[in-house]
């Protein structure tokens, strides 16, 4: 059927594709016969082609490559060819088959022919499999003319190409091929190389092998480098001194060295050639001696080493000068940097100078780093601290018209050359100085004005004010000192503490009013909270001044002072306020700013300035009783002192709702000795009763709380019980103990009693006793027993008792 099917169709591909896959399993003559007779039929069949000469390789697979079935089936892939010329596949079949078969003349041809019949376009298909061929002949001139042929297509494979030069010992090629794609901007590395890392891999090469590489100026090429990477140079540097100590020129080589080590900016680079250097340099002096030992030492090879050995300490002893210069190369307006350098060449006077010298020169003030006033001020020391002080006076001369950015440089010049001349005792000098520097210029300008230069600004420098006000106040006379603080004040530059020491000053020489009026002066020129300094020791001093001899004008004073003081300062001048009026002024005055002061002052602070009965409802509202408690005794303590028993008595019974007797002992311990001094037996009684009254209250409390513990209580050995048993004896002994001792004999004085009754009294002894036993109830009448006399205290009789 199969061969009837193609007698009908003999030019259908799909018919003889289907009779050959019958015969799949026939001898392969058979096979090929049916393939030759198809391609006769169809010659320009692909699939047929591609098909047949897949399995006449299939039938030599494994063979030796000497027999003769290879010939046969290579004829076979040429007679493929005549038709199949333009079909890339057939040609890398036939290419690798020749590769196979270890023919190396044919195989290039071959492949030579592939590229020559195929279009541009599959030749990329091709390029790789003779690329790898060549690369595994140990032919390498034969691969290097083939890499040559294929750079023309793919110029940018040159990196593969340069890697088997190099792997080859082509060097000089190598170098030329880098060399080319490194100066080439639009070349892109194939392995994600950056320029910067080409133009090592070339200065590695080239300074490695300077006896291989000949067709470049090594030298001109890395110094290309380091004119195109300044951020990069240490690496080069050292590349360069590499290819000349390989050629043997050694001191070209140090040149190289001592040129970069005067040139670089960066640390790191120093750091890397330095250390490069220093290597080299132990190195000749190892090989010196090496060589010494083998050939034996003479007078010149002492001489030689003995050189090398200095040569190498003094480089070691040059590092931090080395390195400080790298600094300054990097930014030239470190002030810092030009100190250290200085210290550097301490013991070298001359290099001192020329290093002060080219700092100031140097140095521009708009762009520096640091105070550069600080470099004039330090070279004058320098020649102060050499006794030249001529020369000294010189440098601040000239530092004084130097153009600072800031204001505060240039005052501080001024200060240190005033400082200089008080060091050596010259007094007017130092005067003279720091007044020509307060001195108002031709062209006035204000302080913050950065288009105005410093010179113009510089008096309205706090700094060289606050100077000469010392040094009028040590050396001056009142007038001119005085003088200088009003100028101050005039140019509104004054600080708080400017004010106070102005006014100590003119109190120290009793100017009293004009001290105050200093700080009237200061209090107008700040707000708050900069006032507060002034505004305390204003204050403090005009009450010690005038006590109460002023006092209208001092509550003036301490109202102005009040006036928008914020709550975190109020504390102060209100005690002060109160205290004023507590010793020169009225009672209900005091209250009066006590209780502006619960007010104005800040919630954390209210406990140490409210008081009385303003303080308490506050002290209640934040539940903090104890604060409320020392509130009341205060205020009691008051009410008794003017005489206000009754109210005062009040207080004590109002503050006993929170005073438990058991934590708050000394409460009812001040009430009962209060109610000695000025109670009698009733007030005795309603005291101890409002005790026992409050007591209970808390046992109430103490009980319920013990009722739920006994809830909780889980146990069933009666331990609740026991516990509610134990608290209820020690509640006991705690209210047992609390209880006065019976028929204590005291001496009751009645409030309204007359003081000379009071010491009438003193001198007999009182016919009834009272009884005050907690336990008598409060309707029945006291027994009548005969008191044991007891002399009144003292502190009843205040001022009047006779000695």
């Amino acid at each position: 059927d199969r061969k009837k099917e193609i007698i009908r169709n003999p030019y259908s591909v799909k018919c003889w594709m289907r009779y050959i896959e019958f015969k799949q399993n026939a001898p392969k003559s058979i096979l090929n016969m049916i393939y030759e007779r198809a391609l006769k039929e169809l010659p320009g069949s692909y699939k047929l082609w591609y098909s047949y000469l897949r399995e006449r390789r299939k039938q030599v697979k494994g063979k030796c490559i000497t027999e003769p079935g290879y010939e046969e089936v290579n004829n076979c892939h040429e007679r493929a060819l005549v038709f199949m010329h333009k079909m890339p596949r057939i040609w890398l079949d036939y290419c690798q088959f020749l590769v196979s078969q270890c023919k190396i003349t044919r195989s290039r041809r071959t492949f030579d022919r592939a590229l020559r019949a195929l279009p541009v376009t599959q030749h990329p298909r091709i390029w790789p499999l003779y690329l790898r061929f060549v690369r595994n002949l140990p032919l390498p001139e034969t691969a290097i003319r083939v890499y040559r042929r294929y750079l023309k297509l793919s110029p940018e494979n040159a990196e593969e190409y340069i890697d088997y030069l190099r792997s080859v010992g082509r060097l000089d090629e190598a170098a030329v091929r880098l060399a080319a794609i490194v100066n080439d901007e639009s070349f892109v590395s194939k392995e994600g190389k950056s320029n910067y890392q080409l133009w090592h891999e070339l200065c590695d090469l080239i300074s490695q092998n300077p006896d291989k590489v000949t067709s470049l100026n090594v030298g001109a090429i890395i110094r290309g480098g380091l004119t195109r990477f300044t951020d990069q140079l240490g690496k080069l540097w050292c590349s360069l001194a590499d290819y000349y100590i390989r050629s043997g020129h050694f001191e070209k080589a140090r040149d190289v060295y001592e040129e970069a080590i005067l040139t670089v900016v960066t640390v790191r680079d120093f750091t890397q050639v330095f250390d490069s250097y220093a290597q080299f340099e132990e190195s000749m002096i190892a090989a010196k001696m090496e060589t010494t030992a083998e050939m034996g030492q003479d007078e010149d090879d002492d001489i030689d080493l003995e050189l090398r050995l200095a040569r190498f300490e003094q480089l070691i002893a040059r590092r931090p000068l080395l390195l400080n210069s790298v600094l300054l190369r990097q930014n030239p307006h470190n002030v810092h940097e030009w100190h250290k350098r200085v210290k550097l060449y301490e013991g070298n006077p001359r290099q001192i100078i020329n290093t002060y010298t080219e700092a100031v020169q140097t140095v521009d003030p708009m762009k520096a780093t640091g105070k550069p006033h600080s470099l004039w001020v330090s070279f004058a020391k320098f020649y102060e601290e050499n006794e030249q002080l001529d020369d000294a006076r010189t440098i601040f001369e000239k530092a004084t018209k130097v153009n600072y950015k800031q204001v505060d440089d240039l005052a501080a010049v001024w200060c240190e050359y005033g400082e200089m001349e008080l060091r050596h005792e010259n007094y007017e000098q130092a005067l003279r100085i720091l007044r020509k520097a307060t001195a108002i210029p031709s062209k006035k300008a204000e302080y913050f004005d950065a288009s105005e230069p410093v010179q113009n600004r510089v008096y309205k420098s706090l700094k060289v004010w606050s100077m000469l006000a010392d040094l009028e106040e040590s050396l001056g006379t009142f007038q001119s000192t005085k003088a200088v603080y009003d100028r101050i004040i005039d140019l509104r530059i004054a600080t708080p503490q400017i004010v106070i020491n102005y006014a100590m000053f003119l109190e120290e020489h009793n100017y009293f009013e004009e001290s105050f009026k200093a700080y009237e002066r200061g209090i107008a020129l700040f707000r708050w909270p900069n006032v507060y300094d002034i505004w305390n020791t204003y204050l403090t001093k005009f009450i010690d001044r005038y006590g109460g001899k002023k006092l209208e004008r001092a509550r003036d004073l301490f109202e102005q002072a009040l006036d928008g003081c914020p709550a975190k300062f109020a504390k102060t001048i209100y005690l002060l306020y109160a205290k004023l009026e507590e010793e020169y002024g009225l009672a209900r005055h005091a209250m009066a700013v006590y209780e502006r002061a619960t007010q104005a002052v800040e919630t954390e602070e209210r406990h140490h300035i409210a008081i009385y009965q303003k303080a308490i409802e506050v002290y209640e509202n934040y539940i903090l009783y104890e604060h409320a408690r020392d509130m009341c005794l205060r205020f009691s303590d008051m009410e008794s002192k003017l005489g206000e028993i009754d109210r005062a008595r009040a207080i004590y019974s109002y503050c006993s709702q929170i005073c438990d007797p058991r934590v708050t002992a000394n409460f009812w311990q001040t009430w009962k000795e209060f109610e000695i001094r000025h109670g009698n037996e009733d007030t005795i009684r309603e005291m101890l009763r409002i005790k026992r009254s409050v007591q209970a209250t808390y046992n109430t409390q103490v009980n319920f709380m013990s009722s739920q513990m006994l809830k909780a209580t889980t146990s069933a050995t009666g331990t609740g019980e026991e516990m509610l048993e134990q608290k209820a004896q020690q509640l006991a002994a705690e209210a047992e103990q609390d209880k006065p001792k019976p028929k204590e004999k005291i001496l009751f004085v009645r409030s309204d009693t007359s003081r000379s009754e009071l010491a009438e009294l003193s001198k007999q002894a009182n016919p009834d006793e009272i009884d005050i036993d907690d336990d008598d109830d409060e309707d029945q009448e006291p027994d009548e027993v005969q008191l044991e006399q007891k002399s009144v205290p003292t502190a009843v009789f205040g001022g009047l008792k006779d000695e």
